[in-house]
């Protein structure tokens, strides 16, 4: 007998017309990826990762450069790569795992890229009204300025002119421009000065207060922990850790171990 591996199976497809079907398992949580395998070709990258949420929690994924943390992301968010063979995700009882992409940002996910994606020749105003033109729509731009001041002052500006900091709001904004029931926020304080991190800690402070359930992968750790209510450590792909956040803040060798903090 040929033993199957993960790479043998694959997870099945949605319908054409929409996402498949399906009733979640009882107890399911709010949010919950179970053993999550996925490839990026032939490359085997997350490796059995799962973990649950309630609504309105922020979980800190974390964990060291090529642990997996980006990919799992990804998988969430039903991008074609990784390309996910096993597992199951599921949010506010819908089956993720059978979506593509846009399926998953109809449902309520909503992912802010590590590059953000500000798209060139448009205003910030532009780039705004653009993610709202198919349903369903999120905050009003009022208050989505309420929110990031900054983008209401720079409104008719391009958003590709804007700095690094305020191409962040930006990007956080459009997607919130949707209706989000889940948001996945990839290193959100790369590449940013100090002050502006601390800009944008206040504001993601605001989308906590609000209840949003989100998940944060960041190199910044400590910053993350701080804003997170669990955490979750990766290591080669897997969980290493499940937890609270203040447990990886007052454990110093298991930060040194996984995150070299």
């Amino acid at each position: 007998m040929i033993a199957t591996t993960p790479r043998d199976r694959v997870v099945p497809a949605a319908p054409a017309g929409g996402a498949a079907a399906a009733v979640a398992p009882e107890n399911t949580p709010y949010f919950q990826a179970r053993d999550l395998h996925a490839y990026y070709g032939e490359s085997y990258i997350v490796q059995g990762v799962g973990f649950s949420m309630k609504e309105g929690e922020i979980l800190a994924l974390l964990g060291r450069n090529g642990a997996g943390k980006t990919s799992t992301l990804r998988t969430i968010a039903r991008l074609a790569d990784p390309h996910l063979t096993q597992g199951e995700v599921w949010l506010a009882g819908q089956p993720l795992h059978r979506m593509k992409a846009y399926q998953a940002s109809r449902v309520g996910v909503g992912l802010v890229p590590e590059d953000r994606r500000i798209i060139q020749g448009l205003t910030v105003q532009q780039n705004l009204q653009l993610a709202q033109i198919a349903p369903p729509k999120g905050w009003s731009l009022e208050q989505l300025y309420e929110l990031f001041p900054r983008l209401g002052e720079r409104k008719n500006q391009e958003g590709t002119t804007l700095s690094g900091g305020e191409q962040q709001m930006l990007a956080i904004a459009r997607t919130l421009a949707r209706d989000v029931k889940l948001l996945l926020l990839d290193e959100p304080y790369e590449g940013l000065a100090p002050v502006i991190v601390q800009e944008i800690e206040k504001t993601l402070h605001k989308v906590r207060d609000l209840g949003m359930t989100t998940v944060i992968v960041e190199q910044n750790a400590i910053a993350a922990l701080h804003l997170a209510d669990r955490a979750v450590i990766l290591d080669m792909g897997e969980v290493v850790y499940d937890g609270t956040a203040k447990e990886v803040l007052d454990n110093e060798d298991l930060r040194h171990e996984y995150l070299a903090v």
